[in-house]
């Protein structure tokens, strides 16, 4: 009677040691889980990165591009283009009328 008693005590503390120890199963999963994010990210940056190389190759090559991104980005114009701004204000009452 003791000696399966003892194996089952045996048993029992086994299980909860590989379950809860240092190097159980709960730390596996944990890990697991950051492997699973950090290879996400890896993705994302493969995905970044090829954008931008896209881009790099781009701005290498393609004058129309570089045109567009320098008209986006750094608001240049052509010689003699006219650039008319508007403003975002709404317009009020008093100002509809122009002959008030």
């Amino acid at each position: 009677m003791k000696i399966p008693l003892i194996v089952l005590c045996l048993l029992f503390l086994s299980v909860v040691w590989l379950w809860f120890g240092e190097g159980g199963f709960a730390r596996l999963y944990r890990s697991e889980a950051e492997r699973q994010a950090c290879i996400k990210r890896i993705h994302r940056l493969a995905e970044e990165n090829q954008r931008l190389l896209d881009e790099v190759k781009l701005l290498r090559t393609d004058m129309k591009y570089v045109e567009s991104v320098a008209r986006r980005e750094l608001n240049l114009i052509k010689e003699n283009e006219i650039i008319y701004r508007f403003s975002e204000e709404p317009v009020r009452e008093n100002d509809k009328n122009p002959f008030n």
